[in-house]
């Protein structure tokens, strides 16, 4: 058994070094490496990413998968899951909604998760043995039971599909809700939604490493998600993740 405690702070403290970067080096870091497409990758997205996975070797013994360098190891079923910056493009344009997402995947399940919110000073953490929590205090998922009444969080993934089908069922789904936001970050919709604010997050082809610790803070928040892997790449999910009453 693990010592989950100890990985969360692990988790939590390696989130803080990488948020130290992206906020005193911005100047030297927002620089884009590649634009292609829907996607942009910025100096910010390598340089965050290298100093976490530096602190998690150091302090902890399980393999990495990590969004821009892939896994370091042979992942088996127990490994750390990084974002080093969700929200890049948001980031890159000065607009503060984007954050550093950690989470360890424990023999298949999604153990524990932080949320470091760097723009507001905001770090949200959840795990299966401990209430979620912002900046030490409990928060809770939103208790409101219809759609006709709730906020749905989603997005348009950089990798997603875009053909007229998918685009009209999108359409015919957010009217349903009483509002629906896209913040461009996947991994903020779930601390929202942790936090009572949203009510729902789902998304098509959206990546493990966007939402794997903000499912764990929602589960620990009081709510509940599902996920589907597809078959051609395992990391690459759709997802429903809400306040259990949905």
């Amino acid at each position: 058994m693990i010592n989950i405690k100890q990985e969360l702070e692990v988790a939590k403290k390696a989130s803080e070094v990488a948020a130290k970067l992206l906020i005193n080096n911005k100047d030297n870091i927002n620089k884009i490496l590649s634009n292609k497409g829907r996607d942009v990758k910025l100096k910010a997205d390598l340089e965050s990413e290298k100093v976490i996975k530096e602190y998690l070797l150091a302090n902890s013994n399980f393999p990495i998968l990590a969004e821009e360098s892939g896994a370091n190891q042979d992942l088996g079923n127990s490994f750390w899951v990084v974002d080093p910056l969700d929200g890049t493009s948001n980031y890159s344009r000065d607009f503060p909604m984007s954050c550093i997402s950690i989470a360890l995947i424990y023999k298949k399940e999604i153990t524990l998760g932080v949320i470091n919110d760097f723009n507001r000073g905001s770090l949200y953490e959840g795990s299966t043995d401990s209430k979620a929590k912002l900046n030490g205090e409990d928060i809770f998922v939103s208790s409101i039971h219809d759609k006709s009444k709730a906020t749905l969080a989603t997005g348009l993934p950089a990798k997603g599909n875009f053909d007229l089908e998918s685009m009209s069922d999108l359409s015919n789904e957010l009217v349903s809700w009483k509002k629906v936001r896209m913040i461009g970050s996947a991994a903020m919709s779930c601390a929202y939604v942790a936090s009572g604010q949203f009510d729902q997050y789902q998304e098509k082809g959206i990546f493990l490493w966007d939402i794997a610790a903000g499912l764990s803070i929602i589960k620990a928040a009081g709510g509940n998600y599902t996920f589907k892997s597809y078959p051609e790449d395992q990391f690459k999910v759709d997802v429903i993740a809400n306040n259990n009453c949905l």
